[in-house]
């Protein structure tokens, strides 16, 4: 674990009251990591590695990023961001969830799962078709942990797959921005490895 340490000196978690920060920052605290949790702009833009959290409802949570002003900063940060669950919805255009538009970093619109679909959907799902250095050491329909009502429709930033009735984005990319419908730091030890990859780009 030293080693990730030496090579990325600052990893910092966005503190915008809608996040599931705890269990993220064990996740990180068990790689030998210790994340820095903050809403200041400055720490933000000099972190070497961010994660953009995410649990609760979208409207409510787009609100508290514009009250803050990082709905602005968002979407101009240079360093590798790993958007987690909410977060990875909020990175795109708009979500159904309060009828809200997104940050517009992923160019694809997050709708909610068909009615005939017991929601949310909660559990452990296989991912697949696996792209990016995100998954390195991850095999193909690895199981991993899910909790969510609204999904991302496959597009072209799509790098790995689900499905629950339909197939969907399990995760995205798009220049230095990566996002993740799962949880990773409630994913064993696969969702270890994604955060230790992210934490090696």
């Amino acid at each position: 674990m030293k080693n990730i340490e030496d090579k990325k000196n600052k990893l910092v978690i966005i503190d915008y009251g809608a996040g599931n920060i705890q269990s993220i920052r064990f996740a990180f605290k068990r790689l030998g990591v210790e994340a820095v949790l903050t809403d200041c702009e400055n720490e933000i833009r000099q972190a070497d590695k961010v994660i953009f959290p995410g649990v609760g409802e979208a409207s409510s949570a787009m609100k508290k990023l514009k009250y803050s002003g990082l709905a602005h900063v968002i979407p101009t940060l240079r360093q590798p961001v790993l958007g987690i669950c909410l977060g990875m919805q909020l990175l795109c255009n708009s979500t159904e969830e309060g009828n809200t538009r997104g940050l517009g970093v992923f160019d694809v619109n997050v709708i909610r799962f068909s009615n005939h679909l017991k929601t949310p959907q909660i559990g452990w799902n296989q991912i697949s078709n696996l792209k990016t250095h995100l998954f390195q050491h991850i095999s193909e329909n690895e199981f991993i942990y899910m909790v969510h009502s609204y999904y991302a429709p496959l597009c072209k930033e799509t790098t790995a797959t689900s499905d629950y009735g339909i197939p969907y984005s399990a995760a995205l990319q798009k220049d230095n921005f990566y996002g993740v419908q799962f949880h990773p730091e409630k994913s064993s030890l696969r969702g270890g490895q994604i955060l230790k990859n992210f934490l090696a780009l």
